[in-house]
């Protein structure tokens, strides 16, 4: 790519292929970071912390589960022999009635118990998940015992002849010792929690987030608790939402924001914070890295006076080597793309909702294919509650409540508020975001639409 920054604002790309861009972008910026990034060694993090984490190293299990034969019911634990299997049949082709045979009652077994063995004859009374104890091949559920109930030691019971094996889990019939259960890669779940700790574990390898320099840009934007609005928000200034809302969607997304600022509308100013931040090398007595991964900013990338990002990228020299583009949707049409010092950049636009909108299409989608997390957003289809227009050629992401099936009723989506990338309200009501493709126009009520679940 050639050095310093390419202003494509004529050029348009479709959705896919600004998804193809920044995937290939990360792809490449990153594949020089293996220790850093796709191959962590591995932070160890206790089991409940490392759920959404994305595990560093295979998981092999150090024992098998269950550990040991055990009892699948309440019952009895009986020894079902050759000779008594066929009595049993002997006695059942001369009677048309179930057959069952009498037994001695041993003593009753507990969950936790190391039983002693048992002896011929003998039924012991097992509670579920009790060790079966050695002689014994199957358990008879109490229920279907005479009488149904458990006898005392020294008592008899009649029981049913079971088949060998019945209602017994065997050892290492659900994972054996040295079994891979979970490959590297792995988006940790909770079924992968609960497994973990069942095979002793009580922390595991994950890798590390990327970790990202988080940028809203403009003179009129105040952090929140700024002493400026003390008295209230000064005229012609705004609260700053990009950084809260970016924020907690990178950190839902498996991303760690580093650090995070208001940058004014000076370029020298803004040039000068990212060389201080990327780059930069960490002291320590391993081998240096940067201090972060990658830079999202929001706005300075339009076609305003005062587009900050592009101005300070465009006096950067060879350390910027950026394109400015337009993509073919609403919100969200203009983005920058390309890296400072080597480090992946993404310019967003500064309207939050089109900000929301760029993480979502294209951030988002992108760390799923690279590192694993987060999982990508669920993908229905469910019917427009009502007409929709949308402009020619473009591809429109509309903000929408999305209510799953009831009984036989297909599932149905409807918008709430408009298409314009500043109704942030509208946001925060919306559960899902409706895809309109860029050579559809117009929708009729009962059209069918793919919904992306928020």
């Amino acid at each position: 790519m050639p050095t310093g920054v390419r202003r494509k604002d004529a050029m348009r790309r479709t959705v896919a292929e600004h998804q193809k861009a920044v995937e290939g972008l990360l792809r490449r910026s990153w594949a020089g970071l293996p220790a850093s990034i796709m191959d962590d060694g591995g932070t160890i993090l206790p089991l409940a912390h490392a759920l959404g984490r994305v595990l560093a190293s295979d998981l092999v299990a150090p024992l098998d589960l269950p550990p040991f034969p055990n009892s699948q019911m309440d019952g009895y634990a009986v020894a079902v022999t050759g000779e008594l299997v066929a009595e049993e049949h002997s006695q059942s082709a001369d009677s048309d009635k179930s057959t069952t045979f009498s037994f001695l009652v041993g003593d009753t077994i507990a969950a936790g118990a190391v039983p002693a063995a048992l002896d011929p004859g003998t039924a012991a009374p097992i509670m579920t998940g009790a060790m079966m104890p050695a002689g014994a091949n199957a358990v008879v559920p109490v229920e279907l015992a005479v009488p149904s109930e458990f006898v005392a030691a020294g008592g008899s019971v009649a029981l049913p002849v079971p088949a060998a094996g019945t209602f017994v889990r065997e050892r290492g019939s659900d994972v054996q010792c040295g079994a891979v259960v979970a490959a590297a890669g792995s988006l940790l779940n909770q079924a992968h929690l609960g497994l973990a700790a069942a095979l002793g574990f009580t922390e595991l390898p994950v890798r590390r987030r990327p970790r990202v320099l988080l940028l809203t840009t403009g003179d009129e934007v105040l952090a929140p608790g700024d002493p400026a609005a003390a008295d209230g928000l000064p005229p012609g200034m705004i609260f700053d939402a990009n950084e809260a809302l970016l924020r907690a969607g990178l950190e839902e997304a498996g991303v760690e924001v580093l650090h995070s600022y208001v940058v004014r509308d000076d370029p020298a100013a803004l040039l000068r914070l990212l060389e201080g931040h990327v780059g930069s090398l960490q002291a320590g007595s391993g081998p240096p890295e940067p201090s972060c991964d990658m830079v999202i900013s929001a706005g300075g990338i339009s076609a305003g006076a005062f587009e900050v990002v592009k101005q300070a990228l465009g006096n950067a020299g060879p350390q910027a080597q950026m394109d400015f583009v337009h993509v073919a949707m609403q919100p969200g049409g203009p983005q920058g793309l390309g890296t400072f010092r080597g480090v992946p950049f993404l310019g967003l636009p500064g309207n939050p909702v089109s900000a929301f909108v760029s993480v979502e299409l294209f951030l988002r989608p992108a760390l799923s294919a690279l590192l694993g997390a987060p999982a990508l957003r669920h993908r229905v289809v469910a019917v427009l509650e009502h007409g929709m227009s949308s402009p020619e050629g473009k591809h429109q992401i509309r903000r929408g409540v999305y209510a799953g099936p009831e009984f036989e009723s297909a599932p149905s989506v409807r918008e709430v508020g408009g298409s314009s990338s500043h109704l942030l309200g509208s946001l925060a009501q919306a559960n899902a975001l409706i895809q309109v493709p860029a050579g559809v126009t117009e929708l009729q009520a009962g059209a069918k639409v793919e919904v992306w679940l928020l």
